[in-house]
């Protein structure tokens, strides 16, 4: 299979992209600094600007499928005016993009793999989600709803469209877990908040797993999360990052404190789902990390 990545030098991209190439398919991986980007090795970087087709439209009639990745990270400043339109600008951009030079390739590919987040749903108590259920009213929500809506057309195409609503990414090096991991290192780790709220994970091998099998499995069409199908309150994360790390587990992060630190973006801790990968499993995924002590132990200890 002949494959593009959107996004494909950031962590998920990156895995998806060596995943891909350890089994023979090729890899092109869109980047705006190709000659200077960091790129599994075997893939091919393609400049582009993240808002047009210039310089890599026409490689679209070569390719299979396409995985749009592409968006600035949600967690790596304050949620300014500047950087919420960024967050957003990003996404949308870089959908509308892909699907201009979807519209313009002869041949066109098979198959788009576009990518969103549980954020979609907006903050729910505890009561179990799944891909039926309603959009909530945030930023968050705003941002995945653009993201999801801006290649929606290639549809109308004929283009098998499949849209990932992703959950946590667990890895020890970045992201959300490196963040958690900081205060059980200095013997500080507690609950966040209340600790009631929903948090979904993954492994990064099922990530990378459920976004091939989405792929390569025809059926696949329309929204999926991607989210460890035993979903768990931030608390009860927590007690077992603790006991995986041999951290004490007992001095709560009071909301108020969150929000003075983390201003508008404290969202991202304090309010969650709890998540299911519904129609994922329905198709006959299988994970591999259902539960969320075998996924640390493998990422921490392993």
């Amino acid at each position: 299979m002949r494959i593009i990545v959107a996004g494909g030098t950031g962590f998920i991209g990156t895995a998806l992209a060596k995943s891909l190439l350890e089994e023979g398919h090729q890899v092109w991986i869109l980047t705006r600094n190709p000659k200077t980007a960091r790129l599994t090795e075997g893939a091919r970087g393609v400049g582009w600007d993240g808002r047009t087709t210039t310089g890599w439209g026409e490689l679209v009639s070569q390719v299979d499928a396409i995985v749009n990745l592409a968006g600035e990270s949600l967690g790596s400043g304050p949620w300014t005016g500047a950087r919420k339109n960024r967050i957003l600008s990003s996404r949308v951009e870089a959908g509308k993009a892909i699907s201009a030079a979807i519209l313009q390739a002869n041949p066109r590919p098979k198959v788009l793999i576009q990518a969103s987040a549980v954020g979609f749903y907006g903050p729910h108590d505890d009561e179990p989600v799944t891909e039926e259920s309603a959009p909530g009213r945030d930023f968050l929500v705003e941002v995945c709803r653009a993201w999801e809506a801006s290649s929606q057309t290639v549809e109308e195409l004929g283009v098998r469209r499949v849209v990932i609503r992703t959950g946590v990414v667990l890895s020890k090096d970045e992201g959300a877990l490196q963040r958690m991991m900081l205060p059980f290192r200095l013997f500080a780790g507690g609950p966040l908040g209340n600790g009631r709220q929903g948090l979904p994970w993954i492994h990064p091998a099922d990530e990378v797993a459920a976004i091939r099998f989405l792929l390569e499995n025809e059926k696949a069409q329309g929204v999926f999360n991607l989210s460890a199908p035993v979903p768990l309150s931030n608390a009860d994360f927590g007690y077992i990052l603790a006991k995986v790390m041999r951290r004490p587990y007992w001095l709560p992060v009071p909301a108020f404190v969150l929000r003075l630190l983390l201003g508008e973006m404290s969202t991202l801790v304090l309010e969650g789902q709890h998540v299911l990968p519904k129609k994922l499993q329905d198709l006959g995924f299988r994970f591999r990390f259902e539960t969320a002590e075998p996924a640390l132990r493998d990422l921490l200890t392993g």
